[in-house]
């Protein structure tokens, strides 16, 4: 099935590049055709229809988890995103790194301190953060979609001022507040940066790395950052890839089974029935303010499964949970 997808998705995208050179200038020049991709595209008007439905649209990426981590995976996901690049859609990535991040601070022989499970990101901390986050994983993940054959720019927060962080505070059960440090939430977001480079058909590739109205730079969780970008840009959706399948009725253990799309009353309703617990509790909470403030949809998905994007999109089905407005 994966394979036919992609046979579809390479056909389609020489169909948009003979009709929509005019608006994707970057479908002049890419992805080679399979040697039936015209017999499969005329007998398949329903997923074109599908396929020619996102051309235009902005998809924000939240990369991180196995998926990065996974040289296949990482392979396939940079592939992705030149395709869909290639098919119109105006694909933005934001992306993680904590175990490179720690892997670093090992490296360096930097200890760290943590306040309720919490890492304290102090200025040695901060720079070493910086320094992966911006530098190797931004740039490597950047070359990776240009060697595919799409186009990308690798930056920060910090650029052109695009997102401004304000400190973020632990408050602990008796409402005492506890500073982390250099750890931020992103605060107004500034996008016509990104949507000059989306425009000129370039995908943004972005690390966690924001800046203070006080000038110092902060850590700003990948999840709640590509929310908060998602929600900027009014984005028809926002894909969180994570390690788990999607939000599941039950534990795995109890025959937990997946629940394919929740609105934004769900999400309250489950949370207090104890239902979502633990990780997913924070992932549901960057969903549902993005789209609150103006994402059509925000998915939680199994960055483990191969090509898991183009199968939401471009499949028989979604994959995953979709998060949307109450009806």
């Amino acid at each position: 099935m994966r394979i036919a997808l992609l046979a579809l998705l390479a056909a389609c995208s020489a169909a948009l590049r003979c009709t929509h050179t005019a608006r994707f200038p970057l479908a002049q020049r890419r992805c080679s055709v399979v040697a039936d991709g015209g017999a499969k595209l005329a007998t398949l008007p329903s997923q074109l229809g599908r396929v020619a439905s996102w051309a235009g649209e902005v998809v924000v990426v939240k990369y991180g988890g196995h998926a990065m981590t996974d040289p296949e995976l990482s392979k396939s996901f940079a592939a992705d995103c030149a395709l869909m690049q290639s098919l119109g859609v105006r694909v933005v990535v934001v992306h993680g790194g904590g175990p490179q991040i720690n892997a670093m601070l090992k490296k360096l022989e930097i200890k760290s301190e943590f306040v309720a499970g919490l890492r304290v990101t102090d200025s040695a901390t901060m720079d070493a953060a910086e320094m992966v986050l911006c530098g190797s994983i931004n740039k490597q993940i950047a070359s990776s979609i240009t060697l595919a054959g799409g186009r990308a720019v690798g930056l920060s927060g910090k650029d052109d001022k695009m997102v401004t962080a304000k400190r973020k505070m632990h408050v602990e059960e008796d409402g005492t507040e506890v500073s982390l440090g250099q750890v931020g939430e992103p605060g107004a977001v500034r996008t016509g940066l990104l949507e000059s480079l989306l425009d000129s058909g370039i995908v943004p590739v972005i690390a966690p790395v924001a800046i203070g109205g006080d000038g110092m730079s902060y850590n700003v969780n990948a999840d709640t950052m590509s929310g908060a970008i998602a929600a900027a840009l009014g984005a028809r959706a926002l894909l969180l890839l994570t390690d788990v399948a999607g939000v599941l009725d039950a534990a795995p253990a109890d025959g937990g089974k997946l629940l394919p799309t929740l609105s934004l009353d769900d999400v309250t309703r489950l949370k207090a029935e104890g239902v979502i617990t633990g990780g997913m509790i924070p992932k549901l909470e960057t969903a549902c303010d993005a789209v609150s403030g103006g994402c059509g949809s925000a998915v939680i998905m199994d960055g483990r499964v191969q090509h898991c994007t183009l199968q939401h999109f471009f499949g028989e089905g979604g994959v995953g949970t979709a998060v949307v407005e109450n009806e």
